[in-house]
């Protein structure tokens, strides 16, 4: 079996170059983090969010997405819930395109990797799909808004 060697390190000028192109990434797509490791070489980009960007404004209310839904997103929460978190940084979409019906409501029967929403992270669409069956009982986020790592997405009742 052979063995698949690293890159060797991008030259200083790359390094900049490929900087100010994450940085670009960041603000272009609203993250809060990125980072890139080629070889040895290990880049690390973050950045705190504006005071006036969605990332700052608390999440109240109804989902008044592109799906022009207006439906509250939370179910009376019950023991034994299982939370679905985001496994990416992006932005979180309840439906495949703007006119499209989300992938799922709040109440809805899923089976298990059933797709329950997509996270756009450097202009790729990710699916998330359930990891059990069960009903939904809670959509924490709201259509449109930036997610990070680990965030809760979802609340499952399996019990369903």
């Amino acid at each position: 079996m052979t063995r698949r060697q690293s890159p060797p390190p991008p030259a200083e000028p790359e390094v900049v170059a490929l900087v100010r192109q994450l940085g670009g990434l960041l603000a272009e797509l609203g993250l809060g983090e990125v980072e890139v490791a080629i070889g040895e070489t290990r880049i690390r980009l973050t950045r705190s969010p504006a005071p006036s960007g969605p990332t700052s404004a608390p999440a109240t209310g109804a989902s008044t997405g592109p799906t022009g839904s207006a439906e509250p997103v939370r179910l009376p929460a019950s023991p034994g819930l299982l939370t679905v978190e985001a496994p990416m940084v992006g932005t979180f979409y309840r439906a495949s395109s703007p006119g499209a019906e989300p992938y799922v409501k709040p109440g809805d029967l899923v089976k298990e990797g059933q797709t329950l929403c997509i996270i756009e992270a450097m202009k790729l669409m990710n699916e998330i799909d359930a990891r059990t069956a069960g009903r939904v009982a809670a959509i924490l986020v709201e259509n449109g808004q930036p997610v990070e790592y680990g965030q809760p997405l979802f609340h499952i009742d399996p019990a369903g």
